[in-house]
């Protein structure tokens, strides 16, 4: 028994002394049947690129149509035998993974809060925004995949959806270290709808101790400061980018490593918004390539200066946590207002009707007397009245669901924010001084 366990760790260290380099790819393919432009084309040209370029992995977002997932998969039955579509919302979550290697294992955990449903013209909420996990074997070690796609943000200066935003960023940080605990490397990519200095993105990265593969590679080949939402891309307007010009960095690959395994990134490039040979881009958003390189774990660094890091990353956090339970606390606010307007407003619709009723009522004793309103305004009233109190009773009960989600991501950040001030006061003095 002894001399099978040495056997086998002598198999794992010699497998992880060598580098293993993973390419992950990852692209928002704007893929709304009938309302995106060239969708069938554009499907078409992402299916020929991937089933060439050979990467391990293909992080998809927006493929709204299962049927294109489909086409998707038959186009790369050759090059990605394994794949996984995750279905969520009333229209799918839009997320797909394809792999060189196999899938073992998938997961669909989907945001609690994701916009609203009377904003039909955005969509959001009907596609059931959400992270996917699919666990994959790459030679000797355990990767945990995610692939993840964030509410919009539709106007920088009177963002309204900022609150869901930062919960949704809360939710994606919580299931990533929930979920990757026993994994040797993590990997996620996605469309997260927020700068690199935005407060969910800095949440994130903070709290996961995820890298970012733009900001660590190598070597980079791409749009000006990494964009991935360009003024060149004939897909956008400039609205959406308003009030940047030349355009924002919204897209991203993450990347750690474990105990058991260091990451890297050797390489990272983005498509420029065309395409040569042909007339139109793969999507609205340019796609990411990253070459990413696993190295055995070489501990180099001394108890001293790893405890002062983690002395600075913990001050951190506090002071991020601290401006995300602001940021969550205004959306609360705003939430228990609405809530109150709905309730007003259904209290108004019910006294209306009760009112026509009561007049309806008297006419109906006073047998014989002729009813004062035409029949058909009177049926009007009373339709126009059960609408006001369906609406309103529905938007109760929306907006009651968002506040306590909102509060339960406050009371999760209150919590967190407690344990990490009490770490800070166990360190040494000396530390906490410097």
């Amino acid at each position: 028994m002894e001399r099978s366990v040495r056997h086998r760790d002598l198999r794992c260290s010699v497998a992880m002394s060598d580098s293993l380099r993973v390419r992950v790819f990852s692209l928002n393919c704007w893929g709304v049947r009938f309302l995106s432009k060239h969708c069938v084309q554009r499907y078409a040209m992402i299916g020929e690129m991937l089933s060439k370029e050979g990467h391990d992995l293909v992080l998809l977002q927006e493929v709204w149509s299962e049927k294109d997932f489909l086409f998707l998969k038959k186009k790369l039955s050759c090059s990605h035998p394994h794949s996984h579509y995750f279905k969520s919302g009333v229209i799918g979550s839009g997320l797909a993974v394809f792999a060189k290697h196999r899938i073992h294992d998938t997961f669909l955990y989907r945001y609690s809060l994701n916009g609203y449903p009377y904003m039909a013209h955005h969509g959001d909420w009907f596609g059931g925004k959400a992270v996917g996990l699919a666990v994959i074997k790459i030679g000797n070690l355990t990767a945990n995949v995610y692939v993840t796609h964030l509410h919009a943000e539709y106007c920088r200066e009177k963002d309204s959806y900022l609150p869901h935003r930062v919960v949704q960023a809360w939710e994606l940080q919580q299931f990533v270290r929930h979920t990757s605990a026993g994994a040797d490397v993590v990997i996620l990519g996605g469309d997260l709808n927020m700068h690199p200095q935005d407060l969910g993105t800095r949440l994130l990265r903070s709290y996961t101790g995820l890298r970012d593969s733009y900001l660590e590679t190598a070597h980079f080949d791409g749009c000006e400061n990494g964009m991935t939402l360009i003024e060149d891309n004939p897909f956008i307007s400039k609205k959406e980018i308003v009030p940047f010009e030349k355009g924002i960095r919204i897209d991203y690959i993450l990347f750690k490593g474990s105990s058991r395994a260091d990451m890297s990134c050797t390489s990272l490039c983005t498509t420029k918004g065309s395409v040569p040979d042909h007339p139109f881009p793969y999507s609205d958003h340019e796609a990411l390539t990253a070459m990413l390189k696993f190295d055995p774990r070489t501990s180099s660094v001394t108890d001293g200066v790893a405890q002062e890091t983690d002395l600075t990353g913990v001050a951190e956090l506090v002071d991020i946590l601290t401006e995300a339970r602001t940021e969550v606390k205004v959306g609360l606010h705003c939430a228990e207002r609405m809530r109150h307007s709905a309730a007003r407003t259904g209290v108004m619709g019910l006294a209306l009707l009760v009112l026509e009723l009561a007049i309806l009522a008297v006419f109906w004793l006073a047998l014989g007397a002729e009813q004062p309103f035409p029949r058909v305004s009177f049926y009007l009233l009373a339709a126009l009245c059960f609408a006001i109190l369906l609406t309103t009773f529905l938007l109760y009960i929306f907006y009651t669901i968002e506040i306590k989600s909102l509060q339960g991501a406050e009371d999760q950040m209150r919590l967190a924010g407690g344990g990490l001030q009490e770490k800070l006061r166990g360190f040494p003095p000396t530390l906490s001084k410097s």
